[in-house]
């Protein structure tokens, strides 16, 4: 696999190239193409291979991308335990599932599903909640440094069920069961509820930040006044970046509001590391050799580390669309409307002009999500709830750059729990809210659902 450091040299000749191909197609012919060809605004690149969620603002200046590096440097090197000569990146664990955030997010894409029950999850976390009180947080960690016991092993098995099409043809989709084994704090409580959440991609996560929430807000019908059957709802959660009570917009649940609270959470949750936001470890108060193992400093990840996380996390870029002169990709879209699906996944938005950075301000991009919860129904429910939301509500993901999920990871998964191996897998578990627009999906004959699924893959 090509290392990241050698993609960086070629960054450093592409920024002048990358701003001229949103006005000249890599044909070189000007374009005379859908609008939403850019779909990052400036901030799209037109770069369809395995490097295509990994790439900074083609608009950085030279600083920014040498900061870029940086924070791909830290994004993608792993952390150790305490004590270390590796001065910086030590204070791992004791308790994690990961000891890098691109394990999770391979070429800051995607994570993956265990295959079986043999196959122990990475790119996939468990959540937990309980009234009891239990030993294990609200998180599954199930790795650790030496000296420490792994709270459980996660298994997953799979269930496969047929779901036909009234033309006679049909798709397996496939749910998992999920259970904790190999136990070392005590039982689980009698009420755990459990949720499987998959590593989602990092492209454009900084143009997400910069929309103003009352945009956002635009969109919500809690009550369903308009009749459409769509109560897209709002979450809100607490900042530890600002210690206020915010809009959610990051997270299946929409439950962290802000990029920089997303980079610390997955800090001290996925990994072990305090930071000024997260000042306390994750070990729980029946977890005492997990607190009085050494730690990597207080905080563990400085406020330089954390910054530097937060500007290359912010500063991926959006891979452009594809194939959008395409009679079939065209005739998808127009399908995609007729579906109704724009509903939920919002076509564009304008970044605010008060972002602090000028690069985010006024940029009008096309993620298609409203970046609301909605009901999807009892098929995906987890039962859980997540601030506000509730066990069957999911904050609409957005769809950009995933045309290329199999380019990039050479897998696809999608749904919180990574159930879909197929765009079309993820379409058919649409309930609730989205049924109709499912039932419409289904009701297609098989020409206009190939034509739909070409337009999803363009994106």
């Amino acid at each position: 696999m090509e290392k990241r450091s050698s993609v960086f040299k070629r960054w450093l000749i592409l920024p002048v190239t990358l701003v001229v191909v949103g006005l000249i197609t890599p044909s070189g012919r000007a374009t005379e193409t859908a609008e939403d060809l850019n779909l990052g605004g400036s901030a799209t690149v037109f770069q369809s291979n395995s490097q295509g969620f990994s790439l900074p603002f083609p608009t950085l200046s030279g600083i920014e991308r040498l900061q870029f590096q940086a924070g791909d440097a830290l994004f993608t090197e792993a952390w150790v335990s305490s004590p270390s000569s590796t001065v910086g990146r030590d204070g791992l664990g004791p308790l994690m599932i990961t000891k890098a955030c691109a394990n999770c997010h391979l070429k800051d894409g995607r994570g993956a599903p265990p295959k079986d029950e043999n196959d122990e999850p990475v790119g996939l976390l468990l959540r937990l909640s309980s009234e009891e009180a239990h030993a294990y947080g609200d998180q599954i960690q199930n790795r650790a440094v030496l000296g420490a016991e792994p709270e459980a092993s996660i298994k997953f098995t799979w269930t496969e069920k047929p779901d036909g099409f009234p033309d006679g043809s049909s798709v397996n989709l496939r749910s998992p069961t999920i259970r904790l084994d190999k136990l070392a704090y005590g039982p689980l409580p009698s009420d755990l509820q459990m949720s499987a959440r998959l590593a989602p991609p990092q492209h454009g996560l900084g143009l997400i930040d910069a929309i103003d929430a009352a945009t956002i807000l635009e969109w919500v019908d809690e009550k369903d006044e308009n009749g459409d059957g769509i109560s897209g709802r709002a979450n809100y959660v607490l900042s530890h970046s600002t210690n206020k009570i915010e809009l959610g917009r990051f997270g299946w649940k929409a439950s962290q509001p802000s990029l920089r609270d997303q980079d610390a959470a997955a800090f001290i949750g996925d990994m072990g590391l305090t930071s000024t936001l997260f000042p306390l470890q994750n070990c729980t108060d029946l977890q005492t050799v997990c607190k009085d193992l050494p730690n990597g400093g207080d905080p563990e990840v400085t406020d330089k580390q954390l910054n530097l996380m937060f500007h290359y996390s912010r500063f991926i870029a959006v891979p452009a669309r594809r194939d959008v002169d395409d009679a079939e990709v065209k005739k998808g879209r127009t399908l995609f409307f007729e579906a109704n699906c724009q509903s939920c996944h919002r076509p564009s938005m304008v970044t605010s002009a008060n972002s602090d950075h000028k690069l985010l301000q006024n940029q009008k991009v096309w993620p298609y999500s409203d970046f609301l919860l909605h009901d999807m129904g009892e098929g995906l429910a987890d039962h859980r709830a997540d601030g506000l939301a509730t066990g069957t509500e999911w904050r609409t993901p957005p769809l950009w750059g995933i045309g290329l999920t199999g380019v990039v990871n050479s897998n696809e998964f999608y749904m919180h729990d990574g159930r879909a191996r197929t765009v079309e897998e993820a379409v058919l578990w649409h309930g609730g809210e989205a049924e109709k627009s499912r039932d419409a999906y289904k009701n297609m004959s098989a020409e206009n659902r190939k034509a739909l699924l070409r337009f999803l893959k363009s994106l």
